[in-house]
């Protein structure tokens, strides 16, 4: 038996409390350091100029379907409702 686990079952039995480690042990891993990660900033803007140069082409179909959209639903709000069945019209 080590002598750290006699010490442990001595403290148990003692009722005592033992003492805090005084040295801390090292790792096997060594610590990490950060640094910039110019690699993936690189990917990043080449996936963002890439999206760029897909989505400039489509920008004016985006707007044409937004600007449909905006006025068909326009022409429903003003739409009378009495021709639906349900409607607020009470006979």
């Amino acid at each position: 038996m080590s002598k750290g686990a006699s010490e442990a079952s001595q403290a148990s039995n003692d009722g005592t409390v033992p003492e805090p480690a005084k040295k801390v042990l090292r790792t096997v891993t060594p610590p990490y350091r950060g640094r910039p990660d110019a690699e993936m900033t690189l990917v990043g803007t080449a996936y963002a100029l890439g999206l760029v140069v897909l989505l400039i082409p489509l920008l004016p179909f985006i707007v044409i379907v937004w600007v449909i959209s905006k006025l068909t639903g326009r022409v429903a709000r003003k739409a009378p409702t009495d021709r639906l069945p349900g409607g607020g019209s009470s006979r």
